[in-house]
């Protein structure tokens, strides 16, 4: 399945979810019944992923955790907040960067039509290696 196909499968089912409840509900209810809706549509969902910053050689796990990452293909960081700021987009920015996955999306529950809260993001690095698995810890 292709990174638009599987967005839009999340669109999709967070534009239902937002249908069903409105704006109102904490960010974590939105994590958790996104990644159950999604796992119903049979697709892989991790919640919470933690990910290490790596400099040259050194993993340092500082605490970047990624809401939901689905199928390994598309990051997705949830919001409840007044509006998407730039230092959402960096952050967003920052995961594609990091983990070298190529689609990201923030969605930002607390608005009155969900799709007006909906940001896509691709991934521009080609390749990435801050994400070395072995490298050592601080």
């Amino acid at each position: 399945m292709t990174e638009s196909q599987i967005s839009y499968k999340i669109i999709g089912a967070a534009i239902e979810l937002h249908r069903l409840y409105g704006p109102g509900l904490l960010e974590s209810a939105w994590r958790s019944s996104l990644a159950y809706e999604l796992r119903a549509l049979g697709l892989k969902v991790e919640e919470e992923v933690s990910m290490p910053f790596v400099h040259k050689n050194l993993r340092m796990d500082v605490g970047y955790r990624l809401d939901l990452v689905v199928e390994g293909k598309v990051i997705v960081e949830i919001k409840n907040v007044e509006a998407i700021l730039n230092v959402h987009e960096a952050q967003v920015l920052t995961y594609l960067k990091l983990s070298g996955i190529k689609l990201g999306l923030i969605i930002n529950f607390n608005t009155p039509v969900l799709h007006k809260g909906i940001k896509r993001f691709v991934n521009k690095y080609e390749e990435t290696d801050t994400f070395d698995k072995d490298a050592p810890s601080a």
